[in-house]
């Protein structure tokens, strides 16, 4: 704990708001160690039972994790309005950032022109009465969820992927309630499960996807729903396999008790053929971003499911958010049919192919055994993250340790390869063994 900010309170509520106003201020950064339950107790003059429930309170709410052994800290990512410096170090000047996880903006397609065809052809002003999904996006939503044989019946649209997600587990499950996630897996999709007061039990997965026995375990466990990455599975790249989808839809096959969800976020990105598990149980949602293909900024994604699921959904969105934006279905409709922008996802996706692969074989070449069998990431695997991600640094690279998306997992660095270019691999992938295999420091003459 910083020892710059001292915790106060004297009841369970009066301590938590101290340890939120940290975290939210950055006296307390993310990581940062709590005091002991004992110690803090002390200090404050209060019983052990008081500090106990503030953590507590915190936990539940997804703004502290227990470390085992290494006790109680803030989380990487708490679920609080903080000061962007908290979260994010800044990089080093002049160094190469392979952290973010985003897009290259360079083979993004421009929205300009088809802003400017909207506006042009923007007709009367959409009123509460007449909002929803259109009924021509909608149809070109299924059509092409269809061509990579997803049924798509029931279908809504929600503000992103992990909006989608968050609104799926509210309409399910309740705080306390068990969630089998991948492990490694999405970081975001960690902090919303902990924001939510769910409980996360990982799936250990492979290059094929989600490992039948890590899904049978956490079935066993008593998990009340399943998160599943169909490809570019954020960490490691993963894609699950037909014979991976065979096997765990038989496992899965016409379960009352589980919520199934599937996410497609790389979708026409991902140069690997889709095998869905949609339908497999008797409640199951697709969802399938348009952020990675065609721009973060547009924050939709398109939902489908069985009815209960999916009318779930739809209400709860009618009582909150009301509806995603006409405007955005219009310019994503206009996007999806536009030939040239067709084109221009193709080619970004053959190029993310390339990096990665290229990044993947370099690695091999210095004996490092790397995964990223779909998307925009590379998973690499390492003895110590603070070590490896402090020599990269030092050598001008940024990557994110892989401390932000394990549970249990062993140690690794995610990459992002979207804004490498060619003659950036075998530099970088020297950089990386030299960090992982430093030479033996050599010692004073005797």
């Amino acid at each position: 704990m910083s020892a710059h900010y001292q915790l106060t309170g004297t009841t369970a509520v009066e301590i938590s708001a101290s340890i939120e106003s940290g975290i939210r201020t950055g006296a307390l950064s993310p990581g940062a160690a709590l005091p002991p339950v004992r110690a803090l107790a002390a200090e404050l003059g209060v019983s052990p039972a008081t500090v106990a429930r503030a953590y507590q309170e915190l936990r539940q709410r997804g703004l502290l994790a227990t470390a085992g052994r290494h006790g109680t800290r803030v989380r990487p990512r708490p679920p609080v309005a903080a000061r962007r410096s908290a979260l994010r170090p800044a990089p080093l000047p002049g160094a190469r950032d392979l952290s973010r996880g985003e897009p290259d903006p360079r083979l993004l397609p421009p929205l300009g022109p088809h802003l400017a065809a909207l506006a042009a052809d923007s007709g009367p002003s959409v009123g509460y009465s007449d909002a929803g999904v259109l009924p021509e996006l909608a149809e070109a939503a299924r059509a092409r969820l269809r061509a990579d044989g997803v049924p798509a019946g029931e279908l809504t649209l929600t503000g992103g992927a992990l909006d989608g997600i968050e609104r799926l587990l509210g309409a399910h499950l309740r705080p306390g309630d068990a969630v089998a996630v991948e492990d490694p897996g999405w970081a975001n999709l960690l902090d919303l499960v902990a924001a939510l007061g769910l409980r996360p039990i990982g799936v250990p997965l492979d290059d094929e996807g989600p490992l039948v026995a890590g899904v049978a375990a956490a079935l066993a466990a008593g998990a009340r729903a399943l998160i599943v990455t169909s490809r570019a599975q954020n960490p490691t790249g993963a894609a699950v396999s037909a014979a991976r989808a065979e096997a765990l839809r038989t496992l899965l096959a016409g379960r009352r008790d589980l919520l199934l969800i599937e996410d497609d976020h790389a979708a026409e990105l991902a140069r690997v053929p889709l095998h869905p598990l949609a339908g497999a149980t008797v409640s199951w949602a697709f969802v399938r971003s348009v952020s990675k293909p065609f721009g973060p900024d547009l924050r939709m994604a398109v939902l489908v499911g069985d009815e209960t699921t999916v009318a779930r959904v739809s209400g709860r969105t009618r009582v909150g958010a009301g509806w995603v934006s006409t405007v955005l279905q219009r310019l994503v409709l206009a996007l999806w049919r536009d030939p040239a922008v067709t084109e221009l996802v193709q080619r970004a996706a053959l190029s993310y192919e390339r990096r990665r692969e290229g990044l993947l074989a370099a690695l091999a070449g210095h004996g490092l055994t790397a995964h990223g069998r779909s998307g925009i990431n590379v998973w690499l695997p390492v003895v110590d993250e603070t070590s490896t991600v402090t020599a990269l640094r030092d050598a001008g690279w940024a990557v994110a340790p892989g401390a932000l998306y394990r549970i249990a997992a062993p140690p690794a660095l995610r990459i992002t390869v979207s804004s490498l270019d060619t003659t950036d691999l075998a530099p970088l992938a020297a950089a990386l063994a030299q960090a992982e295999n430093p030479p033996p420091t050599q010692g004073f003459p005797t």
